[in-house]
């Protein structure tokens, strides 16, 4: 395994402040982190509603901003040395990893970079077996487990 000094953070909207402040943590601890977009936005308004950020719900004609947010954080995980999935509880699904997360780490998987899961997934989630296939990392909520 080479050497990881980037890495890209990547979870469901719903997780973004939970991820900010787990590239905190991994910040002090001295890697360069990337973050989405969207996370970003948040950080700066203050404002952590995820309905205010998916417009496409109510205006399917905004699905092009999806589209832009996906290939502009599937850039940073190409750049990435690796990457850490934020995955806590929703939708009562411990672990949980949405289908947009499962396509990120399919693409880290596609570009051989390791793969971390901040939280073991739940056998109840549909991509258990997917994400299992992809032999990730579970720190089980412990940051140190990363390696530089």
């Amino acid at each position: 395994m080479s050497v990881i000094k980037t890495i890209a953070l990547c979870s469901s909207a719903s997780f973004y402040k939970k991820a900010l402040e787990v590239g905190r943590h991994l910040k002090k601890m001295g890697f360069k982190v990337l973050v989405p977009h969207t996370a970003k936005v948040m950080k700066k308004t203050g404002n952590f509603n995820v309905a205010i950020h998916k417009t496409w719900y109510l205006d399917p004609k905004t699905f092009k901003k999806k589209t832009r947010l996906m290939k502009k954080h599937f850039k940073l995980i190409a750049k990435s040395d690796a990457i850490l999935v934020v995955n806590d509880t929703k939708n009562n699904i411990r672990g949980y990893i949405g289908g947009n997360t499962l396509m990120e780490m399919g693409l880290a998987f596609y570009l051989k970079k390791p793969i971390f899961l901040l939280n073991p997934i739940s056998k109840k989630s549909p991509f258990y077996e997917e994400v299992m296939g992809m032999f990730p990392k579970i720190l089980d909520n412990d940051l140190s487990k990363i390696k530089k």
